[in-house]
């Protein structure tokens, strides 16, 4: 249930076509740079959220929240709904259209009406219930914002794209995009929620996890990614997610 790892601006018809898995199905969305997806709780109870440089905005326990980036996995708890219902926005898009930083959700799902004002909050769920679904509410809340919401800043896309390809430094991109290391970070505190070298190990770690659950033996994985060698992809999966390979990728 990670991001897509194409473009995170991609235009809806070059998105990937629906995704289903046991309990969670995810299709592009009508907007570019975000998918929507509905989680049942009652078949899927154990997969943990994982870090991927993603916000999203929910639908869960008949109210709207917001799900921040994660520097480490998710796992829902006992009380957890029957049901989910999220707009995942790829990296870079969601404070733009929120308009709070990612900073300021860091690791967090707070309630919408925690963040936005109560005028914002009464017309996001009047758009929301007047739509036919809970996909089409979200995706109705996120459209309207980004009618208003300044595009997403040029350098935050090419960091994403530079980072997410895995084949550049954070020294080296920093260089290219003619920025001194604080400024970057700052930058990526705003669009990303963390500073630019979590954002690559996290990437990092998405594109290892894809090809490891598509059959690449793990020693493979580990040099095609970049890392040292298994033990070193361990040790970063385990870092971010409390689990080991062995865990995530199931029988």
């Amino acid at each position: 249930m990670a991001c897509f790892n194409g473009s995170h601006l991609t235009r809806p018809g070059d998105l990937p076509d629906v995704h289903v898995s046991q309990g969670y199905r995810e299709r592009p969305s009508r907007l570019p740079g975000a998918v929507v997806w509905t989680r049942d709780m009652t078949v899927d109870v154990a997969t943990p959220v994982l870090p991927d440089g993603c916000m999203d905005l929910l639908w869960i326990n008949g109210r709207l929240a917001i799900a921040g980036p994660d520097t480490r996995a998710y796992h829902p708890t006992a009380d957890r709904p029957a049901r989910v219902t999220g707009i995942r926005f790829f990296p870079g898009v969601a404070p733009t259209l929120l308009g709070v930083p990612a900073h300021a959700l860091l690791d967090g799902r707070p309630d919408l009406a925690d963040v936005w004002t109560l005028a914002e909050t009464r017309r996001a769920m009047r758009l929301f219930e007047s739509a036919p679904s809970p996909t089409a509410g979200l995706e109705a809340i996120a459209h309207w914002r980004t009618a208003s919401a300044d595009p997403v800043d040029l350098i935050v896309s090419r960091i994403v794209t530079e980072l997410r390809s895995g084949t550049t430094t954070v020294a080296t991109l920093a260089a290219d995009l003619g920025l001194g290391p604080r400024r970057l970070h700052r930058i990526s505190l705003t669009a990303f929620g963390y500073g630019p070298k979590i954002l690559a190990r996290i990437l990092r770690m998405q594109r290892a996890l894809a090809l490891a659950r598509a059959g690449t033996p793990l020693a493979e994985t580990a040099a095609i990614t970049g890392y040292s060698d298994q033990p070193h992809l361990s040790r970063e999966i385990r870092d971010f997610t409390g689990l080991s390979l062995t865990e995530l990728l199931g029988p």
